[in-house]
């Protein structure tokens, strides 16, 4: 037969292929994976935080100065209907815009990756560490993010291809401990262990990536049976510089779907908040104008403190706290210096002061074993629901019902944690 012609000389090597030979090796990979997402942490306190902190003092201030003066022109000020519009309708949606910031620069920066064809050779470096879950390496980005904020976290998960793989990583994702969380560590831990509060913050955090796995493998065995991660079929983009508009536009609207969505659950809860402190039940109080101690507020979390009482911290403060920090962990720190009424309005508290206060109610509802009882609220903050705009966010992607049943199972799974975490500290 005929010869055949000349062999083709060897492929030519594109710059993505050269890039490429440093990304997907684990060696190098994941070290870069790593500095990716701590950059994407960078963004959202070095970037976003000012920004939140700004937007707050535009709602604290100004805008809440000018309803006030509106109100009085109106001969409605000082009385309850200043304190629905300012305190319960104004800071829900003051709590709205303060995350805008948050969401913003995380879309842009997740957006920026997928578009710039990393996410996929990060997912391709994650997927062995994920598939003892039953996920891709697809999933490792949002768990990660979730120790940063849970509620950017919850997002990213639609980078995911399937949607039972999405349903599992967004349970999994209030387990990873935000920022906000940190606050209440370090309150606590400074009060009750002040010569080790590195190591006991440090096990927080390693708490929280063994409560991730030890999650994920339960939910993998029972609920979650028919997850399973296939072979990883990805395509790798060349490297391209993303598309500015089109970028912006996705932007715009994954912010806009939660402005819209998970917004009116937000400013819905903050307003059954303010209505449960404004309410008075006893004493001679207007509505509006209500000690803490005299609230309906009080009178709930004194009402939940007894199924507290086997975690070592079933007081009424503990559980007032408890039910602030369910619209947003930071507010735990704030409710326990309101409650001890260690902080006068306008003054910052005293953390001494705090600190003395939390050791002595911590040890009374304990039987004199408050460092057990410190531990197991950490615990606790850990592992119940982080926030309700997470819980807002969690309903947005995944419905009412599947939302309902996280919140009752993360309760359920904070209580049975706390109350061990006390039993078993208690008797060492």
């Amino acid at each position: 037969g005929p010869l055949p012609g000349p062999l083709p000389g060897p492929l030519r090597r594109t710059f993505s292929d050269r890039v490429d030979v440093v990304l997907l090796n684990p060696w190098a990979g994941i070290p870069v994976f790593l500095a990716v997402v701590w950059l994407l942490f960078e963004l959202t306190t070095r970037f976003a935080a000012p920004l939140q902190g700004a937007i707050g003092q535009l709602v604290n201030v100004p805008m809440a100065a000018g309803v006030t003066w509106l109100l009085s022109l109106m001969g409605l000020g000082d009385n309850w209907v200043q304190g629905l519009l300012v305190d319960g309708l104004l800071v829900g949606v003051g709590t709205v815009l303060t995350f805008l910031p948050v969401m913003a620069v995380m879309f842009t920066a997740l957006g920026f990756l997928e578009d710039s064809g990393y996410l996929a050779r990060a997912a391709f470096v994650a997927d062995r560490a994920m598939r003892s879950l039953g996920l891709d390496g697809r999933a490792l980005l949002p768990l990660i993010v979730g120790f940063g904020c849970n509620l950017p976290a919850l997002a990213a998960t639609r980078t995911l291809p399937h949607a039972r793989q999405r349903l599992l990583t967004g349970l999994l994702i209030p387990l990873t401990s935000c920022s906000a969380r940190l606050t209440v560590y370090v309150l606590l831990a400074g009060a009750f262990f002040p010569q080790h509060a590195g190591t006991v913050i440090f096990a927080m955090y390693l708490t929280s990536v063994l409560l991730v796995l030890g999650g994920g493998l339960v939910l993998r065995r029972t609920a979650f049976r028919d997850v399973r991660a296939g072979p990883l079929m990805l395509v790798l983009p060349p490297y391209q510089r993303p598309h500015l508009r089109t970028l912006a536009m996705s932007v715009r609207l994954r912010v806009g779907s939660f402005v819209v969505r998970a917004g009116k659950i937000i400013v819905v809860t903050m307003l059954v908040v303010w209505v449960l402190m404004a309410v008075p039940v006893t004493g001679q109080h207007s509505v509006g104008h209500v000690p803490v101690a005299d609230s309906l507020y009080y009178s709930v979390a004194s009402g939940i403190a007894p199924l507290l009482t086997p975690t070592g911290f079933g007081n009424d403060h503990a559980s007032a706290a408890l039910m602030t920090g369910f619209v947003a962990k930071e507010v735990v720190v704030g409710s326990f210096a309101q409650s001890y009424a260690v902080a006068e309005p306008g003054s910052p508290a005293r953390a001494g002061g705090l600190g003395e206060q939390l050791r002595r109610s911590f040890d009374e509802s304990s039987g004199g074993r408050g460092g057990a009882a410190a531990l197991a609220f950490m615990v606790f903050v850990l592992a119940y629901t982080p926030c309700v705009a997470a819980l807002a966010e969690q309903r947005r992607l995944f419905g009412w019902r599947t939302a309902a049943s996280a919140l009752t199972a993360q309760l359920a799974g904070a209580w049975v944690l706390a109350v061990l975490v006390f039993q078993v500290g208690s008797r060492l």
